[in-house]
C-alpha cells in the first residue's frame, strides 16, 4: 500500500482514508494527456474499428461516417449590466438515413461545433442500436447557464429556437431536439411554445422536441429514462455467463459496490436504481468533489445534501476526496462515468480498478484508454448502447405527441376488467377470496409510465442480446459489436431506399 503522504497528494485521503489497492501513477506525461483525440476523432477511431469487421466499401462507411450538415449561428442576448452578449448556438444532422433526426441540446461554456458533431455522429448509431427510427442531430449554445437568469435563459432559448425554425432545423419530420446537460424540461417547453407559435397550422407541432414537461405534451418515465436504462443493461450484463466468468463476479445487482462519477439527471437516478435493488454505491462523484463511504452511501439524503449546499463535502458519515477525478481510481465491482466525455484517458487509465465500466456518458473513454482496459480483461458496456434509454423514451413521447393519446387511455379499463372477470372465476373454483389489496395489484391495468417502463426494458434487454451475441461470433469488444450491428442496420437502409443524385 502506498503512504499516507503519497495517496494525500493525489487526492484521494481526506481525514484517514486510504483505499485498499490502489496503484502507483503510471509515469505519463501531460503533454500526453493533451495530444488524446479530441472527441470527434476518438469517435471516428471507434468506427473504422468497427467497420473492419465488415465487408463494406470504403465509399459507403466515410458516407456513414461523415457528418451530413452543421449549423453555427450567434445572436445577441442583453445581460443584466444593459450591456450585450453575442451567444453562439449549433446544431449538427449526422444522418439523414432515417427522419427524423434526434439528439439533445446542451448549454454549456464548452460547447463547440467538433462537439455536437462528435454527439451527432454517436446519436445516429445509438439510435440503430436500439432501432429507433431516427437519425443523428446533437445542439448546444455556448454558455453557462449558471450565470443567466431565469428571464435570460427563456430568452437565449427562444432566440435559438427561432433560428432554428428559420433554417429548417426543427420540426417534428425533420429534426426533434431533448434535453441534455445544462437543459432540462423547462426549456424543452420553451422550445416548444417557440416552434408552435410559428407553425400554428401544424397539428403535430408538439412532437418538435421532447422532455417535456407532461402539462406540455411530454410522457411519465422520461425524467429518469436514461439513468433506468442503465441500471437495464448493466443488469443484463451482470446474467451473461461469459462477463460474470471474466469479472469473477457473480449474477444479479444486489451486494455489487459500484462508483458514480456525476450526479446530475443521469447519474442520480441510476444510483438511485442500483440502490433500490441492493447494490452498494460507495462514492459518488461530482465536478467540485466527492464522498465515500464503504458501507454504501444514502442516496437520497445525498442527493438532499447536495441540494442544499452545492457540494458532497461533507455528507455526514462519508469520507471526502478533494480531487474527484481521483474516485474513478477507487477498486469496486461496477464503475458508472456519468459525467463528460474523456474522463478515462491515457493519464489515468493505469488506475482504474473496476470490473465493469459501464458508459452512462457520451463518450467518457478514449480509444488508447479502452483498448488498454480491455487488453487488462476488463468488461466496457458502451455507451451507445448502455445510455440509449433517454431517447428510446424520447421516441416514445414524440410518438405519443403525433398520436394526440395518452399511453394507456384506451385500453386501461378494458384491461382491468377483463383481469377481474378471470380473478373472479379462479376465486370461485379454488373457494378462496383474496385480500382488496391482492386483488388490486393482481386487477390493476397498465398505466403510461408502466407502458414506457415496460417498452424501456424490453428495448434494452434486446439491445443488449443482439450486441453479445456480435461479440460472441465476432470475437470483439461490445463497443465494436453495438457498432458493426448499427453500420448493418444503416446499410440496409441505405441499400432498399437508394440515394438519390448518387
Amino acid at each position: 500500500m502506498q503512504s499516507l503522504a503519497r495517496l494525500s497528494r493525489t487526492g484521494l485521503v481526506q481525514k484517514g482514508f486510504v483505499p485498499q489497492a490502489i496503484r502507483n501513477y503510471s509515469s505519463v506525461s501531460q503533454a500526453e494527456i493533451d495530444n488524446e483525440p479530441r472527441f470527434l476523432e476518438c469517435f471516428k477511431t471507434f468506427f473504422d474499428k468497427a467497420a473492419g469487421l465488415t465487408n463494406l466499401k470504403p465509399g459507403v462507411l466515410n458516407n456513414m461516417k461523415e457528418c451530413n450538415v452543421a449549423l453555427r449561428v450567434e445572436f445577441p442576448i442583453k445581460n443584466e449590466h444593459g450591456d450585450v452578449d453575442i451567444i453562439a448556438g449549433y446544431r449538427a444532422q449526422h444522418s439523414h438515413h432515417r427522419l427524423p433526426c434526434k439528439g439533445g441540446i446542451r448549454f454549456s461554456e464548452e460547447v463547440d461545433l467538433q462537439e455536437v458533431m462528435a454527439l451527432a455522429s454517436l446519436m445516429t448509431y445509438k439510435c440503430a442500436v436500439v432501432d429507433v427510427p431516427f437519425g443523428g442531430a446533437k445542439g448546444g449554445v455556448r454558455i453557462d447557464p449558471k450565470k443567466y437568469t431565469v428571464a435570460q435563459r427563456e430568452k437565449i432559448t427562444r432566440a435559438y429556437t427561432l433560428l432554428l425554425c428559420q433554417k429548417n432545423f426543427i420540426g417534428p419530420g425533420v429534426d426533434v431536439p431533448a434535453p441534455d446537460m445544462g437543459t432540462g424540461e423547462q426549456e424543452m417547453a420553451w422550445i416548444r411554445d417557440t416552434y408552435q407559435a410559428f407553425n400554428t397550422n401544424d397539428v403535430d407541432s408538439m412532437a418538435c422536441v421532447t422532455g417535456k414537461p407532461i402539462s406540455s405534451g411530454g410522457i411519465r418515465g422520461r425524467t429518469e429514462a436514461t439513468g433506468l436504462g442503465v441500471f437495464y443493461g448493466i443488469r443484463e450484463f451482470l446474467s451473461y455467463e461469459e462477463v460474470l466468468k471474466k469479472t469473477g463476479l457473480t449474477p444479479g445487482i444486489k451486494g455489487k459496490s459500484i462508483v458514480i462519477q456525476g450526479f446530475g439527471n443521469v447519474g442520480y437516478f441510476a444510483a438511485k436504481f442500483f440502490e433500490q435493488a441492493g447494490a452498494k454505491v460507495i462514492a459518488v462523484a461530482e465536478h467540485n468533489g466527492a464522498v465515500y463511504n464503504a458501507d454504501g452511501l444514502n442516496i437520497d439524503a445525498l442527493n438532499k445534501y447536495k441540494l442544499q449546499h452545492g457540494t458532497f463535502i461533507d455528507f455526514p458519515g462519508a469520507t471526502n476526496i478533494v480531487d474527484s477525478v481521483k474516485a474513478l481510481e477507487i477498486p469496486c465491482d461496477i464503475l458508472i462515468p456519468a459525467a463528460l466525455e474523456k474522463q478515462i484517458h491515457i493519464g489515468n487509465v493505469a488506475d482504474i480498478q473496476a470490473k465493469l465500466i459501464g458508459e452512462a456518458a457520451n463518450g467518457p473513454m478514449t480509444p488508447r484508454a479502452d483498448q488498454i482496459l480491455l487488453d487488462r480483461g476488463h468488461v466496457i458496456i458502451p455507451d451507445l448502447l448502455l445510455n440509449a434509454g433517454g431517447v428510446t423514451v424520447s421516441y416514445f413521447e414524440w410518438l405519443k405527441n403525433l398520436s394526440h393519446v395518452r399511453f394507456g387511455r384506451l385500453n386501461k379499463k378494458w384491461e382491468e376488467s377483463s383481469k377481474k372477470l378471470l380473478l373472479e372465476f379462479v376465486e370461485s373454483t379454488v373457494n378462496k377470496k383474496l385480500s382488496e389489496a391482492e386483488r388490486s395489484l393482481i386487477i390493476h391495468g397498465a398505466d403510461e409510465i408502466d407502458i414506457v417502463r415496460s417498452g424501456l426494458e424490453d428495448t434494452m434487454q434486446n439491445a443488449c442480446a443482439e450486441t453479445r451475441k456480435t461479440a460472441n461470433e465476432k470475437n470483439t469488444d461490445y463497443r465494436s459489436a453495438a457498432l458493426y450491428n448499427a453500420i448493418m442496420k444503416i446499410k440496409a437502409v441505405y441499400e432498399s431506399s437508394g440515394n438519390v443524385f448518387s
